[in-house]
Protein backbone atom coordinates (compact mmCIF):
# COMPACT_ATOMS: atom_id res chain seq x y z
CA UNK A 1 0.00 0.00 0.00
CA UNK A 2 1.23 3.82 -0.84
CA UNK A 3 2.78 5.41 2.03
CA UNK A 4 0.70 7.26 4.75
CA UNK A 5 1.72 10.28 6.31
CA UNK A 6 0.87 11.95 9.56
CA UNK A 7 -2.56 12.84 10.29
CA UNK A 8 -3.42 16.53 10.62
CA UNK A 9 -6.15 17.89 12.81
CA UNK A 10 -8.52 21.02 12.02
CA UNK A 11 -11.59 22.81 12.98
CA UNK A 12 -12.73 23.06 9.63
CA UNK A 13 -11.74 21.51 6.73
CA UNK A 14 -12.68 22.58 2.75
CA UNK A 15 -12.16 20.18 0.14
CA UNK A 16 -11.67 22.47 -2.89
CA UNK A 17 -10.27 25.70 -3.34
CA UNK A 18 -12.30 27.28 -6.22
CA UNK A 19 -14.69 30.63 -5.44
CA UNK A 20 -17.01 28.58 -3.18
CA UNK A 21 -14.05 27.07 -1.34
CA UNK A 22 -11.99 30.21 -0.53
CA UNK A 23 -14.83 32.43 0.72
CA UNK A 24 -16.15 29.58 2.88
CA UNK A 25 -12.52 29.34 4.49
CA UNK A 26 -12.10 32.99 4.88
CA UNK A 27 -15.73 33.30 6.32
CA UNK A 28 -14.83 29.83 8.58
CA UNK A 29 -11.40 31.72 9.94
CA UNK A 30 -13.07 34.78 11.24
CA UNK A 31 -15.19 32.95 13.26
CA UNK A 32 -11.91 31.70 14.98
CA UNK A 33 -11.57 28.50 13.32
CA UNK A 34 -8.72 26.74 12.06
CA UNK A 35 -9.24 26.25 8.65
CA UNK A 36 -7.62 23.80 6.06
CA UNK A 37 -7.99 24.14 2.17
CA UNK A 38 -7.54 20.82 0.19
CA UNK A 39 -7.17 22.00 -3.22
CA UNK A 40 -6.37 19.10 -5.88
CA UNK A 41 -4.38 21.92 -8.70
CA UNK A 42 -3.40 25.27 -7.31
CA UNK A 43 -6.28 27.85 -5.63
CA UNK A 44 -4.82 30.80 -7.56
CA UNK A 45 -5.20 29.01 -10.78
CA UNK A 46 -8.09 26.10 -10.04
CA UNK A 47 -11.72 25.77 -10.92
CA UNK A 48 -13.89 27.33 -13.37
CA UNK A 49 -13.39 30.58 -11.98
CA UNK A 50 -9.21 30.04 -12.34
CA UNK A 51 -9.10 32.84 -15.55
CA UNK A 52 -11.98 35.11 -14.73
CA UNK A 53 -15.76 35.68 -14.77
CA UNK A 54 -17.68 38.83 -15.85
CA UNK A 55 -20.75 38.48 -14.21
CA UNK A 56 -22.24 37.84 -10.60
CA UNK A 57 -25.85 37.31 -10.00
CA UNK A 58 -26.84 40.06 -7.17
CA UNK A 59 -29.70 42.20 -5.22
CA UNK A 60 -28.86 45.80 -5.18
CA UNK A 61 -31.28 47.93 -3.55
CA UNK A 62 -30.27 50.80 -4.94
CA UNK A 63 -30.27 49.97 -7.96
CA UNK A 64 -32.93 47.47 -8.06
CA UNK A 65 -35.55 49.04 -5.26
CA UNK A 66 -36.00 48.02 -1.88
CA UNK A 67 -38.87 45.60 -2.84
CA UNK A 68 -36.76 41.96 -3.33
CA UNK A 69 -39.31 40.47 -5.12
CA UNK A 70 -39.03 41.02 -9.08
CA UNK A 71 -35.23 40.15 -8.36
CA UNK A 72 -36.59 37.36 -6.84
CA UNK A 73 -38.85 36.29 -9.51
CA UNK A 74 -35.95 37.29 -12.40
CA UNK A 75 -33.42 35.18 -10.41
CA UNK A 76 -36.28 31.86 -11.17
CA UNK A 77 -36.61 32.96 -14.91
CA UNK A 78 -32.84 32.99 -15.64
CA UNK A 79 -30.67 30.79 -16.97
CA UNK A 80 -29.48 29.37 -13.27
CA UNK A 81 -33.56 29.94 -11.90
CA UNK A 82 -34.64 26.16 -12.32
CA UNK A 83 -34.23 23.50 -9.39
CA UNK A 84 -34.28 26.38 -6.28
CA UNK A 85 -35.43 25.86 -3.13
CA UNK A 86 -37.08 29.42 -3.05
CA UNK A 87 -35.82 29.98 0.66
CA UNK A 88 -32.03 29.17 -0.39
CA UNK A 89 -32.42 31.24 -2.82
CA UNK A 90 -34.06 34.81 -1.19
CA UNK A 91 -31.53 34.02 1.75
CA UNK A 92 -28.57 34.21 -1.07
CA UNK A 93 -29.89 37.27 -2.59
CA UNK A 94 -30.41 39.62 0.68
CA UNK A 95 -26.40 38.51 1.35
CA UNK A 96 -25.39 39.07 -1.98
CA UNK A 97 -24.35 43.00 -2.38
CA UNK A 98 -22.60 42.24 0.84
CA UNK A 99 -20.26 40.01 -0.71
CA UNK A 100 -20.07 42.07 -3.40
CA UNK A 101 -18.11 44.89 -1.15
CA UNK A 102 -16.06 42.29 0.53
CA UNK A 103 -14.20 41.22 -2.93
CA UNK A 104 -14.42 44.80 -4.27
CA UNK A 105 -12.46 45.69 -0.70
CA UNK A 106 -10.04 42.63 -1.32
CA UNK A 107 -9.06 43.64 -4.39
CA UNK A 108 -11.20 42.40 -7.43
CA UNK A 109 -12.63 44.51 -9.51
CA UNK A 110 -16.11 45.41 -9.06
CA UNK A 111 -16.97 48.72 -10.14
CA UNK A 112 -14.73 48.28 -13.64
CA UNK A 113 -17.05 50.95 -15.36
CA UNK A 114 -17.52 53.99 -12.65
CA UNK A 115 -17.71 55.18 -9.16
CA UNK A 116 -20.80 52.30 -8.43
CA UNK A 117 -22.09 49.03 -9.80
CA UNK A 118 -23.30 48.67 -12.59
CA UNK A 119 -25.50 45.70 -13.97
CA UNK A 120 -25.49 44.58 -17.36
CA UNK A 121 -25.98 41.17 -20.01
CA UNK A 122 -28.26 38.05 -18.82
CA UNK A 123 -31.29 40.25 -19.30
CA UNK A 124 -34.86 41.03 -21.31
CA UNK A 125 -35.86 44.09 -22.83
CA UNK A 126 -37.47 46.52 -20.15
CA UNK A 127 -37.27 43.76 -17.34
CA UNK A 128 -34.81 44.21 -14.08
CA UNK A 129 -30.92 43.65 -14.69
CA UNK A 130 -29.87 40.88 -11.83
CA UNK A 131 -26.43 40.29 -13.21
CA UNK A 132 -23.53 42.94 -11.98
CA UNK A 133 -21.05 43.24 -14.58
CA UNK A 134 -17.28 43.10 -12.95
CA UNK A 135 -13.53 41.97 -14.05
CA UNK A 136 -12.49 38.60 -12.29
CA UNK A 137 -9.28 38.34 -13.98
CA UNK A 138 -7.66 38.10 -11.10
CA UNK A 139 -10.35 36.42 -8.37
CA UNK A 140 -8.46 33.60 -7.70
CA UNK A 141 -5.24 35.11 -7.27
CA UNK A 142 -7.29 38.04 -4.55
CA UNK A 143 -8.73 35.19 -2.87
CA UNK A 144 -5.94 33.05 -1.66
CA UNK A 145 -4.25 36.14 -0.74
CA UNK A 146 -6.77 36.85 1.10
CA UNK A 147 -7.48 33.56 2.76
CA UNK A 148 -3.67 33.36 4.07
CA UNK A 149 -4.28 36.68 5.11
CA UNK A 150 -6.85 35.57 7.69
CA UNK A 151 -4.42 32.37 9.02
CA UNK A 152 -6.10 29.31 6.57
CA UNK A 153 -3.88 26.58 5.63
CA UNK A 154 -3.76 26.02 1.93
CA UNK A 155 -2.46 22.29 0.55
CA UNK A 156 -2.48 22.50 -2.98
CA UNK A 157 -1.89 19.36 -4.42
CA UNK A 158 -3.90 17.87 -1.82
CA UNK A 159 -7.49 16.67 -3.57
CA UNK A 160 -9.75 14.80 -1.15
CA UNK A 161 -10.57 10.78 -2.05
CA UNK A 162 -12.79 10.18 0.11
CA UNK A 163 -14.94 11.58 3.34
CA UNK A 164 -14.89 9.83 6.59
CA UNK A 165 -17.75 9.16 8.96
CA UNK A 166 -17.65 7.98 12.74
CA UNK A 167 -20.74 7.66 14.90
CA UNK A 168 -23.21 9.09 11.91
CA UNK A 169 -21.42 12.77 11.36
CA UNK A 170 -18.60 13.48 9.33
CA UNK A 171 -15.21 12.67 10.74
CA UNK A 172 -12.69 14.20 7.98
CA UNK A 173 -11.49 13.69 4.75
CA UNK A 174 -8.56 10.89 2.97
CA UNK A 175 -6.29 13.23 0.80
CA UNK A 176 -4.26 12.25 -1.54
CA UNK A 177 -0.80 13.80 -1.64
CA UNK A 178 0.10 14.54 -5.43
CA UNK A 179 2.85 16.96 -4.84
CA UNK A 180 5.63 14.25 -5.57
CA UNK A 181 5.64 11.92 -8.45
CA UNK A 182 5.18 8.80 -5.95
CA UNK A 183 2.09 9.47 -4.29
CA UNK A 184 0.95 9.31 -0.38
CA UNK A 185 -1.78 9.34 1.73
CA UNK A 186 -2.54 12.07 4.53
CA UNK A 187 -5.82 11.97 6.77
CA UNK A 188 -7.02 15.34 7.75
CA UNK A 189 -9.38 14.99 10.87
CA UNK A 190 -11.78 17.97 11.07
CA UNK A 191 -14.73 18.72 12.95
CA UNK A 192 -16.83 20.00 9.92
CA UNK A 193 -16.23 19.48 6.28
CA UNK A 194 -17.21 22.04 3.89
CA UNK A 195 -17.54 20.64 0.17
CA UNK A 196 -16.75 23.04 -2.77
CA UNK A 197 -15.32 20.56 -5.48
CA UNK A 198 -17.49 22.62 -8.17
CA UNK A 199 -19.65 21.01 -10.70
CA UNK A 200 -19.30 17.51 -12.47
CA UNK A 201 -17.23 17.27 -16.13
CA UNK A 202 -15.91 14.90 -18.08
CA UNK A 203 -19.06 12.83 -17.99
CA UNK A 204 -20.74 12.72 -21.49
CA UNK A 205 -18.44 12.90 -24.78
CA UNK A 206 -17.07 16.38 -25.17
CA UNK A 207 -19.72 17.70 -27.95
CA UNK A 208 -16.95 19.71 -29.80
CA UNK A 209 -14.34 17.11 -30.02
CA UNK A 210 -15.20 13.34 -28.80
CA UNK A 211 -12.62 11.57 -27.42
CA UNK A 212 -10.53 14.55 -26.57
CA UNK A 213 -12.31 15.15 -23.07
CA UNK A 214 -10.27 18.33 -22.06
CA UNK A 215 -12.02 20.71 -24.32
CA UNK A 216 -14.58 21.64 -22.28
CA UNK A 217 -16.32 25.09 -21.30
CA UNK A 218 -16.07 24.17 -17.42
CA UNK A 219 -12.85 23.26 -15.74
CA UNK A 220 -12.05 19.58 -16.89
CA UNK A 221 -10.65 18.62 -13.52
CA UNK A 222 -13.87 19.30 -11.61
CA UNK A 223 -15.62 15.77 -11.88
CA UNK A 224 -18.41 15.54 -9.36
CA UNK A 225 -15.98 14.48 -6.16
CA UNK A 226 -18.17 15.80 -3.94
CA UNK A 227 -21.24 14.15 -5.56
CA UNK A 228 -19.75 10.76 -5.33
CA UNK A 229 -18.05 11.18 -2.11
CA UNK A 230 -20.53 12.61 -0.51
CA UNK A 231 -22.77 9.44 -1.75
CA UNK A 232 -20.68 6.65 -0.66
CA UNK A 233 -21.35 7.64 2.89
CA UNK A 234 -24.73 8.40 2.79
CA UNK A 235 -25.76 12.10 1.22
CA UNK A 236 -29.08 13.22 -0.12
CA UNK A 237 -29.14 14.04 -3.71
CA UNK A 238 -31.46 16.43 -5.67
CA UNK A 239 -32.04 17.10 -9.71
CA UNK A 240 -29.22 14.70 -10.48
CA UNK A 241 -31.37 13.46 -13.25
CA UNK A 242 -31.88 16.63 -14.71
CA UNK A 243 -29.24 17.65 -17.03
CA UNK A 244 -27.62 20.94 -17.89
CA UNK A 245 -25.97 22.20 -21.01
CA UNK A 246 -24.40 25.24 -21.92
CA UNK A 247 -23.78 26.56 -25.29
CA UNK A 248 -21.07 28.77 -26.82
CA UNK A 249 -18.25 28.66 -30.29
CA UNK A 250 -18.25 25.78 -32.04
CA UNK A 251 -15.71 23.38 -31.72
CA UNK A 252 -13.51 26.07 -29.46
CA UNK A 253 -15.59 25.11 -25.85
CA UNK A 254 -15.32 28.15 -24.28
CA UNK A 255 -18.32 29.37 -22.07
CA UNK A 256 -19.47 33.20 -21.69
CA UNK A 257 -21.80 34.12 -24.53
CA UNK A 258 -23.45 36.85 -22.83
CA UNK A 259 -20.23 38.33 -23.03
CA UNK A 260 -20.76 38.69 -26.76
CA UNK A 261 -22.32 41.83 -27.30
CA UNK A 262 -24.04 40.38 -31.16
CA UNK A 263 -27.86 38.75 -31.99
CA UNK A 264 -28.19 35.20 -33.17
CA UNK A 265 -29.03 34.47 -36.44
CA UNK A 266 -29.55 31.56 -39.16
CA UNK A 267 -27.76 31.64 -42.28
CA UNK A 268 -29.90 34.04 -44.82
CA UNK A 269 -30.05 36.59 -42.05
CA UNK A 270 -32.92 35.73 -39.51
CA UNK A 271 -32.74 37.09 -36.14
CA UNK A 272 -33.43 33.52 -34.21
CA UNK A 273 -35.12 34.76 -31.59
CA UNK A 274 -37.43 37.88 -31.05
CA UNK A 275 -35.73 40.14 -28.13
CA UNK A 276 -33.61 42.15 -30.00
CA UNK A 277 -32.38 43.42 -33.07
CA UNK A 278 -29.45 45.02 -31.63
CA UNK A 279 -27.82 43.87 -29.39
CA UNK A 280 -25.74 46.40 -26.69
CA UNK A 281 -23.58 45.92 -23.70
CA UNK A 282 -26.40 46.20 -21.35
CA UNK A 283 -29.71 44.02 -22.99
CA UNK A 284 -27.72 41.33 -25.33
CA UNK A 285 -29.23 38.74 -27.03
CA UNK A 286 -30.98 36.85 -24.41
CA UNK A 287 -32.14 33.52 -27.26
CA UNK A 288 -30.44 31.20 -25.85
CA UNK A 289 -30.72 31.39 -22.41
CA UNK A 290 -34.31 30.99 -22.92
CA UNK A 291 -34.03 28.40 -26.23
CA UNK A 292 -31.35 26.69 -24.59
CA UNK A 293 -31.42 24.21 -27.58
CA UNK A 294 -31.19 26.30 -30.57
CA UNK A 295 -28.17 25.43 -31.82
CA UNK A 296 -28.91 22.05 -31.82
CA UNK A 297 -32.37 22.40 -33.12
CA UNK A 298 -31.35 24.15 -35.78
CA UNK A 299 -28.82 21.35 -36.83
CA UNK A 300 -31.50 18.86 -37.05
CA UNK A 301 -33.59 20.63 -38.45
CA UNK A 302 -31.63 21.71 -40.99
CA UNK A 303 -31.89 25.25 -40.69
CA UNK A 304 -28.94 26.10 -39.43
CA UNK A 305 -26.24 26.64 -38.52
CA UNK A 306 -26.80 29.20 -35.89
CA UNK A 307 -24.55 32.33 -35.88
CA UNK A 308 -23.83 35.46 -33.14
CA UNK A 309 -23.35 38.42 -35.35
CA UNK A 310 -21.54 41.43 -34.10
CA UNK A 311 -21.65 43.14 -37.16
CA UNK A 312 -24.22 45.74 -35.64
CA UNK A 313 -22.03 46.44 -32.92
CA UNK A 314 -20.33 49.71 -33.15
CA UNK A 315 -16.24 49.84 -32.17
CA UNK A 316 -17.11 51.45 -28.35
CA UNK A 317 -18.95 48.22 -27.61
CA UNK A 318 -16.75 45.78 -29.27
CA UNK A 319 -13.93 47.00 -27.41
CA UNK A 320 -15.76 46.92 -24.39
CA UNK A 321 -16.55 43.16 -25.46
CA UNK A 322 -12.68 42.33 -25.69
CA UNK A 323 -12.06 43.48 -22.67
CA UNK A 324 -14.90 41.62 -20.93
CA UNK A 325 -13.73 38.15 -22.52
CA UNK A 326 -10.14 39.01 -20.53
CA UNK A 327 -12.56 39.23 -17.61
CA UNK A 328 -14.13 36.41 -18.19
CA UNK A 329 -10.89 34.14 -18.59
CA UNK A 330 -11.60 34.02 -22.00
CA UNK A 331 -8.11 35.09 -23.32
CA UNK A 332 -7.07 31.80 -25.05
CA UNK A 333 -10.07 32.81 -27.34
CA UNK A 334 -9.34 35.83 -27.83
CA UNK A 335 -5.92 34.80 -28.48
CA UNK A 336 -6.59 32.13 -31.14
CA UNK A 337 -8.94 35.09 -33.23
CA UNK A 338 -5.96 37.41 -32.83
CA UNK A 339 -3.54 35.14 -34.50
CA UNK A 340 -6.14 33.54 -37.08
CA UNK A 341 -7.41 37.70 -37.88
CA UNK A 342 -10.87 36.50 -37.10
CA UNK A 343 -12.78 40.04 -36.71
CA UNK A 344 -16.11 39.62 -35.35
CA UNK A 345 -16.99 42.50 -36.81
CA UNK A 346 -16.93 40.95 -40.33
CA UNK A 347 -16.97 37.61 -39.42
CA UNK A 348 -20.11 36.14 -37.56
CA UNK A 349 -19.36 33.16 -35.27
CA UNK A 350 -21.14 29.69 -34.93
CA UNK A 351 -22.15 28.61 -31.78
CA UNK A 352 -22.91 25.31 -30.63
CA UNK A 353 -24.74 23.34 -27.21
CA UNK A 354 -21.81 21.61 -25.64
CA UNK A 355 -22.11 18.42 -23.83
CA UNK A 356 -24.15 17.81 -20.96
CA UNK A 357 -22.56 18.26 -17.55
CA UNK A 358 -23.82 18.29 -13.92
CA UNK A 359 -24.10 22.37 -12.75
CA UNK A 360 -26.26 23.08 -10.09
CA UNK A 361 -27.45 19.44 -9.41
CA UNK A 362 -26.24 17.33 -6.02
CA UNK A 363 -26.12 17.84 -2.78
CA UNK A 364 -29.18 18.78 -0.61
CA UNK A 365 -28.37 21.46 1.55
CA UNK A 366 -30.42 23.73 4.02
CA UNK A 367 -30.46 27.14 4.55
CA UNK A 368 -26.94 27.12 6.29
CA UNK A 369 -25.45 24.83 3.87
CA UNK A 370 -25.80 21.63 5.88
CA UNK A 371 -25.94 18.77 3.96
CA UNK A 372 -28.23 15.83 5.61
CA UNK A 373 -24.81 14.17 6.72
CA UNK A 374 -24.31 16.16 10.08
CA UNK A 375 -20.91 18.04 10.50
CA UNK A 376 -20.61 17.85 6.44
CA UNK A 377 -21.78 21.50 4.39
CA UNK A 378 -21.80 21.90 0.62
CA UNK A 379 -21.41 24.89 -1.72
CA UNK A 380 -20.98 25.93 -5.11
CA UNK A 381 -21.75 23.77 -8.47
CA UNK A 382 -22.36 20.67 -7.13
CA UNK A 383 -25.50 21.83 -4.90
CA UNK A 384 -28.69 20.60 -6.05
CA UNK A 385 -31.14 22.55 -4.73
CA UNK A 386 -29.62 26.00 -5.16
CA UNK A 387 -27.79 27.74 -7.90
CA UNK A 388 -26.27 30.68 -8.80
CA UNK A 389 -23.08 30.34 -10.44
CA UNK A 390 -20.34 32.24 -9.10
CA UNK A 391 -22.43 34.48 -7.07
CA UNK A 392 -24.03 31.20 -5.45
CA UNK A 393 -20.82 29.36 -4.79
CA UNK A 394 -19.34 32.49 -3.20
CA UNK A 395 -22.30 33.79 -1.18
CA UNK A 396 -23.50 30.46 0.49
CA UNK A 397 -19.61 29.70 0.74
CA UNK A 398 -19.63 32.41 3.18
CA UNK A 399 -23.13 31.48 4.54
CA UNK A 400 -21.49 28.11 5.40
CA UNK A 401 -17.94 28.59 6.13
CA UNK A 402 -19.55 30.84 8.92
CA UNK A 403 -21.71 28.70 10.12
CA UNK A 404 -19.30 24.92 10.28
CA UNK A 405 -16.67 27.94 11.49
CA UNK A 406 -19.30 28.54 14.47
CA UNK A 407 -20.56 25.32 14.89
CA UNK A 408 -16.73 24.00 15.40
CA UNK A 409 -15.89 26.04 19.02
CA UNK A 410 -18.33 23.49 20.31
CA UNK A 411 -17.42 20.25 18.46
CA UNK A 412 -15.04 17.52 19.05
CA UNK A 413 -12.70 15.81 16.84
CA UNK A 414 -13.95 11.90 16.20
CA UNK A 415 -11.01 9.30 15.71
CA UNK A 416 -10.71 9.44 11.55
CA UNK A 417 -7.60 8.08 10.97
CA UNK A 418 -7.38 4.03 11.51
CA UNK A 419 -11.19 2.95 10.03
CA UNK A 420 -11.74 -0.03 8.15
CA UNK A 421 -13.19 1.99 5.98
CA UNK A 422 -10.13 4.86 5.32
CA UNK A 423 -7.78 1.07 4.77
CA UNK A 424 -10.46 -0.06 2.70
CA UNK A 425 -9.96 2.82 0.22
CA UNK A 426 -6.74 3.69 0.46
CA UNK A 427 -5.94 -0.26 -0.44
CA UNK A 428 -8.10 0.36 -3.94
CA UNK A 429 -6.34 3.34 -4.99
CA UNK A 430 -2.65 1.82 -4.09
CA UNK A 431 -3.99 -0.85 -6.21
CA UNK A 432 -3.74 1.16 -9.61
CA UNK A 433 -0.42 2.00 -8.71
CA UNK A 434 0.93 -1.07 -7.54
CA UNK A 435 -0.45 -2.91 -10.78
CA UNK A 436 2.49 -3.98 -13.71
CA UNK A 437 0.86 -2.94 -16.28
CA UNK A 438 -2.99 -2.60 -17.62
CA UNK A 439 -5.39 -0.21 -18.83
CA UNK A 440 -4.92 3.73 -19.04
CA UNK A 441 -7.21 5.84 -16.95
CA UNK A 442 -8.54 7.28 -20.15
CA UNK A 443 -10.05 4.31 -21.19
CA UNK A 444 -12.14 4.12 -18.37
CA UNK A 445 -13.37 7.50 -18.72
CA UNK A 446 -14.43 7.33 -22.73
CA UNK A 447 -15.83 3.85 -21.95
CA UNK A 448 -17.88 5.79 -19.43
CA UNK A 449 -19.46 8.54 -21.56
CA UNK A 450 -19.86 6.15 -24.50
CA UNK A 451 -22.33 4.40 -21.80
CA UNK A 452 -24.02 7.60 -20.57
CA UNK A 453 -24.61 8.89 -24.36
CA UNK A 454 -26.03 5.72 -25.18
CA UNK A 455 -28.10 4.74 -21.80
CA UNK A 456 -28.87 7.87 -20.56
CA UNK A 457 -28.66 10.88 -22.86
CA UNK A 458 -29.60 14.09 -22.48
CA UNK A 459 -31.90 16.33 -25.16
CA UNK A 460 -32.69 17.81 -27.12
CA UNK A 461 -33.52 14.86 -29.88
CA UNK A 462 -31.91 12.08 -27.56
CA UNK A 463 -34.46 9.96 -25.44
CA UNK A 464 -33.88 7.58 -22.36
CA UNK A 465 -35.94 5.00 -21.30
CA UNK A 466 -36.20 1.75 -18.18
CA UNK A 467 -34.54 -0.70 -20.42
CA UNK A 468 -31.95 1.99 -21.70
CA UNK A 469 -31.64 3.19 -18.55
CA UNK A 470 -31.66 -0.74 -16.70
CA UNK A 471 -29.13 -1.74 -19.54
CA UNK A 472 -26.76 1.44 -18.66
CA UNK A 473 -26.66 0.09 -15.22
CA UNK A 474 -25.62 -2.89 -16.01
CA UNK A 475 -22.76 -1.67 -18.02
CA UNK A 476 -22.06 0.95 -15.50
CA UNK A 477 -21.33 -2.16 -13.28
CA UNK A 478 -19.35 -4.27 -15.52
CA UNK A 479 -16.78 -1.23 -16.13
CA UNK A 480 -16.56 0.04 -12.39
CA UNK A 481 -15.35 -3.84 -12.11
CA UNK A 482 -12.67 -3.91 -15.05
CA UNK A 483 -11.58 -0.57 -14.06
CA UNK A 484 -10.88 -1.72 -10.74
CA UNK A 485 -9.46 -4.82 -11.69
CA UNK A 486 -7.33 -3.29 -14.65
CA UNK A 487 -6.63 0.05 -14.29
CA UNK A 488 -2.45 0.81 -13.85
CA UNK A 489 -0.84 3.95 -13.33
CA UNK A 490 2.66 4.86 -13.47
CA UNK A 491 2.75 9.08 -11.51
CA UNK A 492 0.91 10.65 -9.01
CA UNK A 493 -1.37 12.57 -11.45
CA UNK A 494 -2.46 9.84 -13.42
CA UNK A 495 -3.67 7.80 -10.20
CA UNK A 496 -5.65 11.60 -9.32
CA UNK A 497 -7.20 11.35 -13.01
CA UNK A 498 -7.96 7.25 -12.36
CA UNK A 499 -9.98 8.22 -9.13
CA UNK A 500 -11.27 10.66 -10.76
CA UNK A 501 -13.24 8.05 -13.44
CA UNK A 502 -14.31 6.35 -9.91
CA UNK A 503 -16.17 9.41 -8.74
CA UNK A 504 -17.34 9.97 -12.56
CA UNK A 505 -18.79 6.04 -12.50
CA UNK A 506 -20.85 7.20 -9.36
CA UNK A 507 -22.11 10.30 -10.34
CA UNK A 508 -23.53 8.23 -13.88
CA UNK A 509 -24.86 5.62 -11.32
CA UNK A 510 -27.01 8.60 -9.36
CA UNK A 511 -28.04 9.92 -12.57
CA UNK A 512 -29.66 6.60 -14.07
CA UNK A 513 -31.13 5.65 -10.60
CA UNK A 514 -33.01 9.26 -10.62
CA UNK A 515 -33.92 8.63 -14.45
CA UNK A 516 -35.86 5.91 -13.59
CA UNK A 517 -37.52 7.65 -11.07
CA UNK A 518 -38.58 10.79 -12.80
CA UNK A 519 -41.72 9.02 -14.70
CA UNK A 520 -42.33 12.01 -17.09
CA UNK A 521 -40.31 14.08 -19.77
CA UNK A 522 -39.26 17.33 -18.49
CA UNK A 523 -36.31 19.84 -19.74
CA UNK A 524 -34.07 17.40 -21.63
CA UNK A 525 -34.82 14.71 -19.67
CA UNK A 526 -36.77 13.08 -22.18
CA UNK A 527 -38.65 9.80 -21.70
CA UNK A 528 -39.62 7.42 -24.40
CA UNK A 529 -41.94 5.68 -21.73
CA UNK A 530 -43.19 8.81 -20.43
CA UNK A 531 -43.82 11.13 -22.74
CA UNK A 532 -45.79 13.98 -21.00
CA UNK A 533 -44.47 16.71 -18.28
CA UNK A 534 -46.73 15.99 -15.39
CA UNK A 535 -48.09 19.00 -13.78
CA UNK A 536 -47.96 16.56 -10.35
CA UNK A 537 -44.29 17.46 -10.01
CA UNK A 538 -43.77 20.66 -11.02
CA UNK A 539 -42.77 21.95 -7.73
CA UNK A 540 -41.35 18.85 -6.34
CA UNK A 541 -37.57 17.71 -6.19
CA UNK A 542 -35.99 14.14 -5.98
CA UNK A 543 -34.20 12.70 -3.71
CA UNK A 544 -31.65 9.95 -3.80
CA UNK A 545 -29.27 8.83 -1.26
CA UNK A 546 -27.43 5.24 -0.33
CA UNK A 547 -28.41 3.52 3.23
CA UNK A 548 -26.76 0.37 4.11
CA UNK A 549 -25.76 -0.38 0.32
CA UNK A 550 -29.43 0.55 -0.79
CA UNK A 551 -30.65 3.19 -3.06
CA UNK A 552 -33.55 5.40 -1.70
CA UNK A 553 -35.94 7.27 -3.29
CA UNK A 554 -37.95 10.46 -1.82
CA UNK A 555 -39.99 12.87 -3.63
CA UNK A 556 -40.40 16.23 -1.45
CA UNK A 557 -41.72 19.43 -2.34
CA UNK A 558 -39.97 22.42 -2.68
CA UNK A 559 -39.12 24.50 0.53
CA UNK A 560 -41.14 27.54 -0.21
CA UNK A 561 -41.04 31.54 1.53
CA UNK A 562 -42.74 31.15 4.69
CA UNK A 563 -42.74 35.65 5.31
CA UNK A 564 -44.57 36.67 1.51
Amino acid sequence: MLKFNDPISTDVLVVGGGIGGLCAAIAAAQQGAKVIVAEKSDTRRSGSGATGNDHFLCYYPKFHGDDIRPILQETFQSLVGAYHDPKLTLRFLRESIAMVDRWYEWGINMKPFGPDYEFMGHAYPGRPRIWLKYDGHNQKQVLTKTAKKHGVEILNHHPVVDLIKADGAVAGALTLDISEDVPSFTVIKAKKVILATGSANRLYPAAGSPGWPFNTAFCPSCTGAAQAQAWRIGARMVNMEMPNRHAGPKFFARAGKSTWIGVYRYPDGKLLGPFVDKATRYVGDITCDVWNSSYTDVIKNGTGPAYNDCSQTGPEDLAFMREGMISEGLTALVDHMDRKGIDVSKHAVEFMQYEPHLIGRGLEIDIDGQTSIPGLYGTGDMVGNFRADIAGAAVYGWIAGRHAGQAASSAELRDAADSAWVLERAALYSSFYERNGGAAWKEANLALQQIMDSYAAAGPHNVRSATLLNAGLKYLEDLRANSISDIAVSDAHSLMRAIECLDLMDNGEIVMHAALERKETRGMHIRSDYTFTNPLLADKFLAVWKEDGEVKKEWRTRWAIEEF
